[in-house]
């Protein structure tokens, strides 16, 4: 497995919803100059359209996320490194 240490701790934006252990999501998270789209697990379903901070890698397209609750602003510049 190659980790793509680059988007953990980063925000993005699901584009398809969790669902838990049962199936992953689709995150949307700006990245290395541009926007790049990675497979979501989480262990809670979450919802399309909620924003989620990346708190681990899988491999090259694959992330764990949870749900981030705080300002949402930092999704522009990809510094949410606060968790």
């Amino acid at each position: 497995m190659v980790r793509d240490e680059h988007c953990i701790g980063r925000l993005g934006i699901l584009i398809v919803g969790t669902r838990g252990p049962v199936g992953p999501g689709e995150v949307l998270v700006k990245i290395r100059g541009g926007s790049e789209t990675f497979l979501a697990w989480s262990d809670d379903p979450l919802p399309k359209g909620a924003t989620v901070l990346i708190i681990e890698s899988r491999g090259a397209r694959a992330v764990d996320v949870i749900a981030w609750d705080g300002p949402s602003d930092e999704i522009t510049d990809g510094a949410a490194r606060r968790y």
